[in-house]
């Protein structure tokens, strides 16, 4: 079992955020810190990825973008959304894979996801976590030696129809939306307590020290 360091932070803008994540990348490579979670929201801001940049998508004219490099299209971020970014080096047996690695993330936000009741399933049109037909997690990472950044978000009281506006890759207006919209009320520290009990089990690593609140 690996223990993981939490950072916390608040509301952090994209662009600080894609420095310190690759910072952060090569303090990993170079053995500086151990595997760390990076955990904090951001303002209002639509990613947008390789594939949807040699299809030619866009968001909507008032939507605020930034250029990733990360795996995916187009990823809404703002209010109401929980991000995770596992600056992880993915090296025990069941992580050898691009796919694996994703595989174990699903799980890990769909077991989260059980003591509230909600029933999160996995959905052919695309990678993430879906409730109700509906997406409300996406996974998109991007890796250096077997060292992770971007990572993932869960949805959980985002505004109306913001996240609902953006078309992911493949996707239809108003698949992805929020737990609020489909009729399930929790609260970002609930939800983020839950990953946390959860990380042994589905991530084979721990956090040792208490939740910052």
């Amino acid at each position: 079992m690996r223990v993981v360091n939490l950072d916390v932070r608040n509301i952090v803008d994209y662009h600080t955020t894609d420095q310190l994540m690759r910072q952060m990348q090569m303090d990993r490579i170079e053995q500086h810190i151990g595997d760390t979670l990076l955990v904090l929201e951001h303002p209002e801001v639509v990613t947008i990825g390789p594939k949807a940049r040699n299809e030619g998508k866009r968001p909507p004219l008032d939507y605020a973008i930034f250029d990733v490099d990360r795996g995916g299209g187009l990823t809404w971020h703002g209010p109401g959304q929980l991000v995770l970014y596992p600056i992880f080096l993915w090296d025990f047996d069941n992580e050898n894979s691009v796919q694996k690695i994703i595989y174990k993330i699903e799980e890990w936000v769909i077991q989260a996801l059980s003591p509230f009741e909600i029933h999160g399933t996995r959905d052919e049109r695309m990678q993430g976590v879906w409730v109700d037909g509906h997406k409300i997690c996406s996974i998109g990472l991007s890796f250096l030696r077997w060292v992770s950044r971007h990572g993932f978000t869960i949805n959980y009281n985002t505004p109306p129809g913001r996240v609902e506006g953006v078309q992911g890759c493949g996707l239809e207006a108003n698949t992805t939306t929020s737990l609020h919209q489909l009729g399930y009320e929790i609260e970002k520290e609930d939800l983020l307590n839950s990953l946390i009990d959860s990380m042994p089990m589905c991530m084979d690593r721990k956090v040792l020290d208490n939740l910052p609140m």
